[in-house]
């Protein structure tokens, strides 16, 4: 028993040695930190907010630490705004507004969401009052409104940033005062604007800045002075192009929805495959493709409109008629664009990202869509009675010099079974649905087994829901 005691004591005295001993090592280095930097330029209009969108669903996929605003604007529209301070909202790590060089008017608002507000040395920030979008003063009551509720809206995003909330409100509000103790700073009878050396001023017991976290002459400056040099990587975003058309053709979706359901529509009631089917593949790709450049859809909503297009060309050019394939491919197109249309943001939880506000929007659009194609159908059938759109649609055209007739009107049905063993040729092909030629005229007819390719010969085997059953001649 005493030995064994003895070897634990030596036991312990060994280890608490090497522990003594141990080389304690460095601590290791603080991960580098993953910044976005999204430009907010010029004025406040739907391209920014598509590329701010597109940014921050990006920074979120990819798991950024910190997102920077390159601002510089004049101000603009307020409705946008709103949507970008939303936006912003999402976004739950490091936000930061750089001011380079003035972030006036709707600027402001953007940079009051973020969590830290920095200037390049000549920066400037302020006059807020809201105003026409062509820069008159608004309606003295709804002014009163809509400052009511900025300022409400400011002192709620500014609760634990300093003096933030009180210097916005002097900004928004020509009436407010702003007064730090015992000194004014900005009296009645005019809207606060600030320099970057006066936004940096500091106030109060402990000493807080007016506004300014700092100071940079660029947004590398400010990272360096954050999070030390060569501590951070930095993805810079750019408007685009695409996303300037988008804002032109995202104005006009309801109008290409419309468009693109009346052309299939009209492809599916014609034989073959031909222009009224690309039209309308193409007119919905559009409606989808610019959903996607406004940062609205994912890659998910791609996938499914890609597998609906297949089935769709599959249907009219090999299946003409089947149905299934068309039907399961527009309903995925539909869906698809539906899906498209719906801001969702990633990690969101589900109850609210496919809640009926998510989906409004599109519905709305959807059904006008819906809307017009119908009223262009029925206009369609109203004023081109004998055009050629209304012949291949009836799919009344003459072959050889002898009339033809799409099918054949109820009364005339009982001629049909005296068809039965005469031979004709099919004018489309039948898969298993299309039309024949038989004594000079057209008739909807269907085969049973297999398919027969436009042109070959047909014979006659009976007739069912005023369609001809036919198979091909072989003889």
């Amino acid at each position: 028993m005493q030995r064994f005691l003895l070897r634990i004591l030596l036991g312990s005295l060994v280890l608490a040695g090497l522990a003594a001993g141990a080389p304690t090592g460095e601590p290791l280095p603080p991960a580098k930190k993953s910044v976005v930097v999204i430009p907010v330029r010029d004025e406040i209009a739907r391209p920014v907010l598509y590329i701010l969108r597109r940014g921050l669903k990006e920074a979120i996929d990819q798991k950024a630490d910190v997102i920077v605003l390159d601002i510089k604007t004049p101000g603009g529209a307020l409705d946008v705004t709103f949507d970008i301070m939303e936006a912003l909202e999402k976004f739950h790590g490091k936000t930061v507004a750089y001011v380079n060089n003035e972030a006036m008017s709707a600027g402001a608002f953007i940079s009051a969401m973020t969590d830290e507000i920095w200037f390049t040395p000549d920066g400037i920030i302020g006059a807020a009052a809201p105003v026409t979008s062509t820069g008159q003063d608004v309606d003295k009551t709804m002014k009163l409104k809509i400052t009511s509720y900025l300022k409400a809206r400011m002192r709620a995003i500014s609760e634990g940033k300093g003096y933030r909330g009180q210097v916005i409100s002097a900004m928004i509000d020509e009436d407010a005062e702003l007064k730090i103790g015992d000194k004014v700073l900005k009296g009645k009878g005019e809207l606060l604007s600030l320099t970057a050396k006066e936004a940096s001023a500091t106030y109060g017991e402990p000493a807080k800045a007016l506004l300014a976290a700092g100071i940079a002459k660029d947004v590398r400056a400010l990272l360096t002075q954050k999070y030390g040099a060569e501590r951070f990587t930095v993805k810079t975003l750019e408007i685009t192009w695409s996303e300037r058309l988008a804002v032109i053709l995202n104005s006009l979706a309801p109008v290409l929805l419309g468009l693109g359901m009346l052309a299939l529509f009209i492809e599916f009631k014609t034989p073959g495959f031909g222009v009224f089917g690309l039209i309308g593949v193409a007119l919905l790709a559009v409606v989808f493709l610019t959903n996607y450049v406004a940062g609205l859809s994912g890659n998910e909503p791609l996938i499914f409109f890609g597998l609906g297009v297949l089935l769709v060309m599959l249907e009219l050019i090999f299946w003409h008629s089947a149905g299934f394939l068309g039907v399961a491919g527009v309903a995925l197109m539909m869906g698809s664009l539906l899906w498209s249309m719906a801001d969702l943001w990633p990690n969101e939880p589900i109850s609210i990202a496919w809640s009926a506000d998510a989906f409004a929007r599109p519905m709305l659009n959807f059904g006008l869509g819906l809307a017009i194609a119908v009223a262009l159908f029925m206009a369609l059938l109203r004023f081109l009675p004998k055009g050629w759109v209304w012949d291949r649609f009836v799919v009344q055209s003459t072959s050889g010099g002898v009339a033809q007739v799409a099918g054949l009107a109820a009364e005339a049905a009982k001629g049909l079974a005296a068809l039965a063993g005469q031979r004709g040729v099919a004018v489309t092909a039948l898969r298993p649905g299309g039309q024949v030629e038989v004594g000079g005229r057209r008739y909807e007819a269907k085969v049973e087994v297999g398919a027969i390719d436009r042109g070959a010969t047909v014979v006659v085997t009976g007739c069912s829901d005023f369609a001809l059953t036919v198979e091909k001649d072989n003889a």
